[in-house]
């Protein structure tokens, strides 16, 4: 009852008290995100969401579109600004997001909607991630966010999708307060986010050897 229909509700009713109280907050962004970095205030990219179906995620801007001499962008570390770094240690970037929900296209707990480019690599097990909305936070973002490895967040995300239930929820929404205030597992130990993934080790080696 509550994983098919519950959550939902509330997750509506989350989305629509979310934008409404901190709409002041969501101007201030905006305004700010246009001076500092320029346009689009908000920045779209394609996700997957439940059972696969692309949705575009929104964001506030965190990067310049700064280009080297031959027209291609600087890497993300370059391109990030101090008011940028800000953003996303504080998660106001992810502000956005609420539409999202509010579209039913995320939850507010779930596993994070990764890269489409990421479809592919995925063994059967850490697809089932997909099998429910992809969420604002989850149980990966309180136990390390960018901070852990993929095997370790999807271990994660594949434990929450089984075992969905309300007080989980609450907690890991609590916990998330906690980590944002904290400003914990923004990035990788060597990368401003977190490096690409592609594919586990076990499918790795399958892969490897199907190719001998």
């Amino acid at each position: 009852m509550y994983k098919n229909h519950i959550k939902r509700l509330l997750d509506i009713l989350s989305a629509l008290g979310a934008i409404i109280v901190f709409g002041w907050i969501y101007i201030i962004i905006a305004i700010l995100v246009r001076i500092k970095l320029g346009s689009p205030v908000i920045f779209k990219q394609a996700r997957p969401g439940k059972n696969e179906k692309i949705f575009n995620l929104y964001k506030f801007r965190t990067m310049t579109d700064a280009k080297d001499q031959n027209g291609e962008l600087l890497p993300d570390e370059q391109r990030l600004t101090r008011f940028g770094k800000f953003l996303r240690s504080t998660s106001l970037d992810e502000l956005p997001e609420f539409f999202n929900i509010l579209k039913g296209e995320m939850s507010v707990v779930g596993p994070r909607p990764l890269l489409v480019e990421y479809l592919p690599y995925y063994n059967e097990e850490e697809r089932s991630r997909h099998s429910i909305r992809p969420g604002l936070t989850g149980l990966a973002q309180v136990n390390g966010r960018n901070a852990i490895s993929w095997e370790d967040k999807f271990k994660l995300d594949i434990e929450y999708v089984n075992n969905i239930t309300f007080w989980g929820d609450v907690k890991i929404i609590i916990a998330t307060a906690k980590v944002v205030l904290k400003c914990e597992g923004i990035s990788s130990d060597t990368s401003v986010t977190m490096e690409k993934f592609k594919g586990t080790e076990k499918r790795a080696g399958m892969e490897a050897v199907s190719h001998e």
